[in-house]
């Protein structure tokens, strides 16, 4: 059995509508993108243990990242009324956080070494532990993609997946990360 298109396929049958592999020399942790994160745009930075400065230092995501040797990017595209559709957007985020978690199940009977990172990092629960107690369940948390410095949109050019799916659309990502 191909291993990849097995995950492959399970991330489709997730509902994720894109997949692509890529390499470790596209893994490239920015610390303008932690800086972007510090903004605070989307109200995570420092709220939660799946962002930062609750996931670590830039140093320490990237010695995470390089303990796996193979990386599957994957996204879900949600269609919008137009392009100012919030509510829409919101409801995208919350169909691809279902089908990140739908994707994290399928992983965990695999019984494979893996860590899964998320736009914007773990929805898990509806109040994060952050900084008072640890985290609550820290083998199911999906950190953040951008908290670890990477540019989603590099990252897709490299998968060959499209980041912008189309007018009156909105695409959220997520990277599998493992080991055989």
């Amino acid at each position: 059995m191909d291993n990849r298109q097995t995950l492959y396929d399970m991330a489709m049958d997730s509902g994720c509508t894109a997949a692509g592999w890529v390499g470790k020399e596209a893994l490239i942790c920015r610390q303008e993108v932690r800086d972007i994160c510090a903004g605070n745009g989307c109200g995570k930075y420092g709220t939660t243990w799946s962002c930062p400065p609750g996931l670590g230092t830039l140093e320490e995501c990237r010695a995470k990242l390089m303990l796996y040797d193979n990386f599957l990017l994957f996204s879900r595209k949600s269609d919008l009324e137009d392009s100012f559709d919030y509510e829409g957007m919101m409801e995208g985020h919350r169909a691809f956080a279902e089908t990140a978690e739908r994707f994290h199940e399928k992983l965990r009977k695999t019984g494979l070494d893996f860590c899964l990172l998320s736009n914007e990092g773990c929805t898990r629960c509806k109040k994060c532990t952050y900084p008072d107690a640890p985290c609550r369940f820290p083998e199911d948390q999906h950190g953040s993609l951008e908290g670890y410095g990477l540019i989603v949109a590099d990252l897709a050019a490299a998968a060959g997946m499209k980041y912008i799916n189309g007018k009156d659309t909105v695409t959220f990502f997520g990277m599998l990360m493992y080991n055989e």
